[in-house]
């Protein structure tokens, strides 16, 4: 018996696009103390204000921008990314920035 695959892939999996798109990005806003804790420190910039950083790309991002993505620490990520939604105007913009298309709003 082969195992059920889902022709459906999330759009993110394949962009990335979001989280390579500026350091300002990846910012902490409303998460708490137990909620940051969680979040390993060498993923955390010297400030502890959000994310570190590559260049531009968040250091949790793993894989290519606009082909295959995933986050390092999906389970643990700050509320800014969980936030963001594909199609919405963040987006859109962060996708333009690669040549990648716009994808419709949910």
């Amino acid at each position: 018996m082969q195992p059920c695959q889902s022709p459906f892939q999330p759009p993110c999996q394949s962009c990335g696009a979001c989280c390579a798109y500026s350091r300002d990005w990846p910012r902490f806003t409303i998460e708490d103390d137990a909620t940051l804790a969680l979040i390993p420190a060498p993923f955390i910039n010297e400030t502890q204000s959000g994310m570190r950083c590559d260049g531009e790309r968040c250091s949790a991002l793993l894989g290519r921008v606009g082909e295959a993505t995933s986050c390092g620490i999906y389970a643990v990520r700050p509320d800014v990314c969980r936030t963001c939604m594909p199609g919405d105007p963040e987006c859109a913009l962060a996708r333009q920035h690669f040549g990648l298309p716009a994808l419709p709003q949910a």
